[in-house]
């Protein structure tokens, strides 16, 4: 099974850049350069703190992003130590200089991409704001294996991650925090 997970990782590593384009690559270095620090996630993040009726999914959009960094960031990469795939490659391959961090598994991007992704559909926000944070969510994942910086398995577990963090920290606000605490201008 890891032996054909790996071939598949291979594969797509190898083939991606058949699809690359000058236009792509742009948008897909802003795409991923969105998820650096979870830079777009802390913009929507104040966005909700501002508005008193999502203040609280604000605060669960904290807590969620909090939780994924430290199982993906500070616990998982660490015990797997997966080498990114861009630090074997020519440097003239590179469409990104190397992320900091050395090891890829699970996709910290994507994971915090989709923790905020599902705390905004757990929370019932409106189509018209789930819609755009899905959309981002989604390009940031895939920027990251078109960049490769990261395995296809990356950014899978990295998406399946963030689901979990972000279920988990809705769950547990849900049972823990009083939602009408939050509702003063």
């Amino acid at each position: 099974m890891f032996a054909r997970l790996k071939n598949l990782d291979n594969r797509i590593f190898d083939n991606i850049p058949r699809i690359h384009r000058p236009v792509f690559n742009r948008i897909m270095i802003v795409a991923s350069k969105m998820g650096n620090a979870g830079i777009v996630w802390w913009f929507v993040c104040l966005m909700f703190l501002i508005l008193p009726k999502w203040r609280y999914t604000g605060l669960v959009i904290i807590f969620s992003i909090g939780l994924t960094s430290l199982m993906g960031e500070g616990i998982i990469k660490h015990t797997v130590k997966r080498v990114r795939p861009c630090h074997n490659m020519d440097e003239e391959d590179k469409l990104l200089n190397n992320p900091r961090t050395f090891y890829s598994f699970p996709s910290g991007h994507t994971a915090s991409s989709f923790a905020v992704a599902m705390v905004i559909i757990l929370s019932r926000c409106p189509i018209y704001v789930v819609a755009p944070i899905l959309l981002t969510a989604l390009a940031i994942g895939f920027s990251r294996v078109y960049l490769r910086v990261h395995y296809l398995t990356d950014v899978v577990v990295g998406m399946l991650l963030g689901m979990a963090c972000g279920t988990a920290s809705v769950m547990l606000f849900h049972a823990i925090v009083p939602q009408d605490i939050f509702f003063f201008a």
